[in-house]
């Protein structure tokens, strides 16, 4: 049975008692029908009434069961690999479920490549036989600049060996209707358009064709899935006045901490359910980031951390029933900060099914949050700014055949730096990289959290390396720490970044040179892709007024990053 409530929390002070006021008013059916029948003064009466699709799960739009059989059947018989092309709404639902439920015998093995980096293309590329591989190209506005570069190039691909009318057949769209997207699926001969809803944002999307189409690809009981989505979106609706339901409940506690200062939510999902935190730190950050507001979802932690946490922090545990016993320093580091008067709660899924429960649960309480932080929880009104600053640096390269740039604050012979900050400049004269990082983050304060943005492939390296910065990072200043994958973030948390509280101090890594892959058909490689997209967010962040220092590396990889651990950390 689906778990309706989280089965522990624990509320200390001020915080418990304004969320018992709040839960009390919005318990009664005036105030929690209002989110159902689409009043968007809920909100800020800009327009949000538009895109709350996503609460009716009977939609016959949102996901069509026969379809996707006929899907899944025919992926089935064709294809060993399925790859996902999308970025942000349209890619970590199909993640979450392909590392939560794994691959299944019988059933393509879906990757997910949403990056531009081109040693994580050719790493990805290389683990496929292109010939027996389905590749799906997931867009809700059919424009997105990664999806588009990434369907050009594996079309070619594919083109090259099976001749460019045949190509289509292994090719999927999903995307919303009348898109770019889909009429290039229809020049092209896809085998197929699945479409999405138009009053449903792409973070709010897990629930539609944009993760139930992978869901089946990859041999998931879609119609299970949805189910258990139906239930909880019961116990979310209206039709209860005497409770509140777990939807609304959550998203009521996330708003009041934010309002009291606790605006870093740690999320600690058990390692069954892990991948599960990435998604809910997209639909966090780029719902609720803006006006100066937002939720800092930390995605990643350690529950043996738990005890050292500030108290600018919220605690949630995620974990299956069937999850083995936690070790006795986790539960010591929970109690903890129980002792300490950390508000924290618990949730508990009963299977993985019951994913498709915390997808509805969590779309539920990320609207409600909005609304108690006085916000619109559906636009992403700084995400733009970024692409449109990478699209010009990309343009201008194609004019030039160079990207632009400031003069670096310093630089020798394998890394430059680049600083929006008045403050670091007090390191200039000492020609030196820890000084100068070490006066860049120095200005670290209590309540800020700290962001390392790496536009580097991801891969057990890199993924090793901003752990072990994370850790220290938190050890040594006392705050939360956050990391993200270039251009990965900037589909999720940049829109935090830009319009949330000025509280992030950023560190931005990339690495010129190694090996690159042409874009098809244009005068680009991905790896200039990726550089504009570094360069267009520092750009964007600098003019926000953000406190972000840029490191390019060249040369090897893992030295650079060595260099860099030692010169933020000291010797290890």
């Amino acid at each position: 049975m689906l778990e309706p409530e989280a089965s522990q929390r624990i509320l200390p002070g001020a915080l418990g008692r304004t969320l018992e006021r709040l839960r009390g008013e919005w318990a009664k059916p005036s105030k929690l029908g209002r989110l159902w029948a689409g009043d968007e003064s809920l909100w800020t009466s800009s327009g949000e009434s538009e895109w709350l699709g996503w609460l009716d799960l009977d939609d016959p739009r949102l996901v069509d069961l026969d379809r996707l059989e006929s899907l899944a059947a025919d992926a089935r018989r064709r294809f060993s690999h399925a790859v996902l092309l999308g970025m942000g709404g349209s890619s970590l639902c199909p993640e979450v479920l392909r590392k939560c439920f794994g691959a299944r015998a019988g059933h393509p093995d879906l990757r997910v490549l949403d990056s531009t980096a081109p040693e994580q293309l050719q790493a990805c590329e290389s683990a496929l036989d292109i010939e027996s591989t389905l590749f799906i190209s997931a867009s809700k506005s059919g424009s997105t600049l990664e999806t588009k570069l990434l369907t050009e190039h594996f079309f070619d691909r594919v083109s090259g060996l099976r001749g460019r009318s045949r190509a289509g057949s292994q090719f999927l769209a999903i995307t919303d209707p009348g898109s770019q997207l889909e009429r290039i699926a229809g020049s092209r001969s896809f085998s197929s358009v699945l479409h999405g809803v138009p009053s449903i944002g792409g973070r709010y999307s897990a629930l539609s064709h944009f993760g139930m189409a992978p869901a089946a690809v990859m041999g998931i009981d879609v119609a299970r899935l949805m189910d258990r989505a139906r239930a909880m979106s019961q116990l979310c609706g209206p039709g209860l006045p005497a409770r509140l339901g777990p939807g609304a409940d959550l998203g009521l506690l996330l708003g009041v901490a934010a309002l009291s200062g606790r605006d870093k939510l740690m999320l600690f999902p058990s390692p069954s359910v892990a991948a599960l935190g990435a998604w809910i730190e997209q639909l966090l950050a780029e719902s609720t980031g803006k006006l100066g507001r937002g939720i800092v979802p930390v995605d990643g932690g350690r529950i043996s951390e738990a005890g050292a946490c500030g108290p600018d922090r919220l605690l949630i545990r995620i974990t299956r029933s069937s999850d083995s016993e936690p070790q006795l320093e986790e539960s010591q580091a929970w109690q903890e900060a129980v002792r300490d008067g950390h508000p924290i709660a618990e949730i508990r899924l009963q299977s993985l099914y019951d994913l498709g429960g915390e997808f509805y649960r969590w779309e539920v309480a990320t609207a409600v949050a909005g609304s108690v932080l006085g916000i619109n929880p559906f636009d992403q009104p700084d995400v733009e700014s970024a692409k449109v600053a990478a699209r010009q640096i990309t343009d201008r390269y194609e004019r030039e055949g160079a990207i632009a740039a400031e003069r670096p604050r310093w630089r020798d012979s394998s890394t430059r730096v680049y600083s929006s900050r008045e403050g670091d400049r007090g390191a200039d004269a000492a020609a030196d990289l820890p000084s100068l990082l070490q006066a860049h983050l120095g200005s670290l304060r209590p309540g800020d959290y700290c962001a390392l943005l790496a536009f580097l492939p991801s891969n057990a390296v890199t993924r090793s390396w901003l752990d072990r910065m994370r850790r220290g990072l938190q050890q040594r200043f006392a705050v939360a720490t956050c990391a993200g994958f270039g251009p990965r973030y900037l589909h999720s948390t940049g829109q935090l970044h830009k319009g949330g509280p000025n509280s992030g101090l950023f560190l931005m890594v990339s690495r010129e040179g190694g090996d690159d892959v042409p874009v098809a058909g244009r005068s680009l490689s991905f790896g200039v892709v990726k550089e504009s997209q570094a360069a267009g967010d520092y750009e964007v962040l600098c003019g926000k007024g953000r406190r972000v220092m840029r490191v390019v590396l060249t040369g090897s990889l893992e030295r650079g990053l060595a260099k860099l651990e030692e010169a933020c950390l000291g010797p290890q």
